[in-house]
C-alpha cells in the first residue's frame, strides 16, 4: 500500500474500462399483407417462399434477403443483407452469416429480385450462391435454396440443379 508525506494510505490510481457489448434485438415487419392462405411460416417449396416475397418484383432496386430458419425450417427472423442498385446488390458471406448466427439459425434461405423482371441467374448470382453454401457448410448453417424474384415468376436454385 502507498503511503503519502503524511503516512497516510493513499488510494491505487484506476480507469474505468468500457467496451460496447452487442446483443440481438428482433421487431416485428409486415412482408405481406394479402398472402394466399397455403403459405405458411414453415417452408417446404419453393413457391411459398416465392408467394411471401413476390412484392419484391415491384423494386427498382436489387433487394437480397436471407430468412433465418429453425431446424425444422420455420422462420425465426429475416434480414436485409442488402439494397443495390438496378442490376446488383454487393453481398458478403461475412454480412449474411453475421446474423444468421445471432438468431441461432439452423438454416438459411437466399432471396433477392431482378428488377428487369427475368428470374435467370446472373453468373455473378451463381458464384455468390456458390460462396454462401460453401461458407454456411463450414458454419454449419444449411444453405436450402436461393430464389430469384422475376415479374410473375420465379427461379429456385435447387429445382435448376444450381444448389
Amino acid at each position: 500500500m502507498n503511503l503519502n508525506l503524511f503516512g497516510e494510505p493513499v488510494p491505487p490510481v484506476t480507469k474505468r474500462i468500457m467496451v460496447r457489448s452487442i446483443e440481438a434485438r428482433y421487431r416485428n415487419e409486415v412482408v405481406r399483407d394479402d398472402a394466399p392462405e397455403w403459405v405458411s411460416m414453415r417452408f417446404t417449396k419453393p413457391e411459398q417462399v416465392y408467394e411471401m416475397f413476390r412484392d419484391l418484383r415491384r423494386e427498382t432496386k436489387e433487394h437480397f434477403v436471407v430468412l433465418h430458419l429453425d431446424g425444422k425450417n420455420r422462420i425465426v427472423c429475416f434480414d436485409r443483407v442488402s439494397i443495390g442498385s438496378l442490376n446488383q446488390a454487393i453481398v458478403h458471406p461475412r454480412e449474411v452469416f453475421k446474423t444468421a448466427c445471432l438468431s441461432n439459425a439452423a438454416a438459411i434461405l437466399l432471396v433477392h429480385n431482378h428488377p428487369t423482371g427475368d428470374p435467370n441467374p446472373s453468373s455473378e448470382d451463381i458464384a455468390i450462391t456458390k460462396r454462401l453454401k460453401e461458407s454456411g457448410d463450414i458454419l454449419g448453417i444449411r444453405v436450402l435454396d436461393h430464389i430469384i424474384v422475376g415479374d410473375d415468376e420465379f427461379l429456385s436454385f435447387v429445382e435448376q440443379g444450381l444448389l
